[in-house]
Parts: C-alpha cells; sequence; structure tokens
C-alpha cells in the first residue's frame, strides 16, 4: 500500500472480529517497531504479545477499551535504558515508545491490520497485572485484529483541520 493511503485508511478499529492475526502480519508489525528509530539508537522498548486467553482476560480487567481484538501489543519502555536530555527534565522513553507504537500500528495497516491506541488504563495497574518488571513502564496497550463486517471509521475521521490552522513558521 502506498505510504499516504496507509496514513488515510488508517482509523482506531472498535470492534473486531475473533479471527487471529496472522503470524506473517503480526512478525512484520514486531519488525517495524524494532526498525523504529530511537533516542541514541538504546532500542528501550518491551513490547509483549498477549493472545492468550488467560493473557485477553487480564487486558479486559484493566481497560474496557480491547473490543474483542484477539492480540494486544502492551508497548512499555526500560526507564534505566534511556537517554536524558538537556535540562535534566525530559528523557526518551515516552518518545521512543510512542515511535515504536506508531510505527507498529501503521504497519498494521500496510498490511491488513486493524488497529487501536489504547490509552484509557492505570499504567501502573497494566504493568503490575502483566508481572512487567519494575524497571519498565507501560506506554500504551496497541489492539490488533480485523474488523467486524460494518466497522468504519469514527464519523469525524476524515476531517482535518486546514494546515495553516496547526502549523506556524517562525
Amino acid at each position: 500500500m502506498e505510504f499516504s493511503e496507509v496514513i488515510k485508511n488508517r482509523y482506531s478499529c472498535k470492534k473486531f472480529d475473533s479471527k487471529q492475526v496472522t503470524k506473517e502480519a503480526l512478525n512484520a508489525i514486531l519488525e517495524a517497531g524494532r526498525l523504529a528509530p530511537t533516542a541514541k539508537n538504546l532500542q528501550e522498548q518491551r513490547i509483549y504479545v498477549i493472545q492468550s486467553e488467560e493473557g485477553l482476560a487480564k487486558i479486559d480487567k484493566v481497560t474496557p477499551c480491547r473490543y474483542g481484538a484477539p492480540t494486544v501489543l502492551a508497548v512499555a519502555f526500560d526507564k534505566n535504558n534511556v537517554f536524558t536530555y538537556p535540562g535534566g527534565k525530559r528523557d526518551s522513553g515516552v518518545e521512543d515508545a510512542s515511535i515504536v507504537a506508531t510505527s507498529m500500528m501503521l504497519a498494521a495497516t500496510n498490511v491488513g491490520v486493524d488497529s487501536c491506541w489504547l490509552n484509557y488504563f492505570d499504567p501502573e495497574i497494566v504493568a503490575k497485572e502483566l508481572s512487567l518488571p519494575e524497571n519498565e513502564e507501560i506506554l500504551m496497550l496497541l489492539d490488533l485484529g480485523y474488523a467486524k463486517d460494518g466497522s468504519k471509521p469514527m464519523p469525524t475521521h476524515f476531517q482535518r483541520k486546514e494546515l495553516k490552522e496547526t502549523v506556524k513558521y517562525i
């Protein structure tokens, strides 16, 4: 798929079919995350693939937003392996994990897999439920699967502000 089409067509799917994501598609999605750029190439992302009934039940326990997706990726980062920016107030953890997650989300669209970026949860509760190491912080959950028949983007999905409303040249 042409990259501009991937960007235009990607939407947050809220109704998933129970059909499992193919191994080939999942590997392509995970590979896109592996190749995503990170500050100083530290690659502090940690991706957890959740597909088992037990794992999905844990996700359902911490958020109402799985929407029936048969696969959920938990995107976290190693807090002990981040680059601290000048001034010491920010580091690369959230930024890099966001780049990785976005790359995987767009790769999903490219291989015909629907997705939804989830952030409606308490990160500490999710980390505890998934038994993540203390040095890892959860950024987001990414629902993956195939949209149920009749699923479509929100009515406002294709409405976009003009560039002049969101961009300023200085």
